[in-house]
């Protein structure tokens, strides 16, 4: 038989249920949509290196965030040393000359040329050019990926 301790209990725990999932989502930052991100309009702040362009780093429908950004990169300079993440990320050559080193192996790429970085890969990017070089960085964060980065 339910007593009324047991129906006490159980609003109690259905009406804190209610509540955390109702400050979690308003907390929670809004769905990225469908946009547009003019060149001119992307703010430039110089690095050690050269300069970053943040594009977005928001949700979106089908990901916990969808991540974009452009770095420039001085002649005969890194944006950083190599170095391993777990999340994957694509890189698309804008302009200049680059060197991609991917677990020790070097490959040099032009404007419009693309790269993948594999989870946990080491990696790193080198402009071997006279000019500056620029590339797209797209990362994405699969559903949980965020959480159980933190973990």
């Amino acid at each position: 038989m339910v007593t009324r301790r047991d129906l006490v209990v159980a609003v109690t725990v259905a009406s804190a249920t209610w509540a955390a999932v109702a400050l979690a989502q308003s907390t929670a930052k809004p769905t990225m949509r469908s946009s547009n991100f003019a060149w001119d309009e992307m703010k430039a702040v110089p690095t050690a290196t050269g300069e970053k362009r943040s594009v977005f780093s928001e949700p979106t429908t089908t990901l916990d965030q969808l991540a974009v950004h452009v770095t420039t990169v001085k002649p005969h300079e890194r944006s950083h040393d190599p170095h391993r993440h777990w999340e994957e990320e694509l890189i698309i050559v804008k302009e200049g000359t680059i060197e991609s080193m991917q677990n020790g192996e070097t490959v040099t790429l032009g404007p419009g040329s693309v790269i993948f970085e594999a989870s946990n890969d080491l990696h790193g990017l080198k402009n071997v050019g006279d000019t500056p070089a620029s590339y797209f960085v797209v990362k994405w964060f699969p559903p949980g990926s965020l959480q159980s980065a933190k973990e």
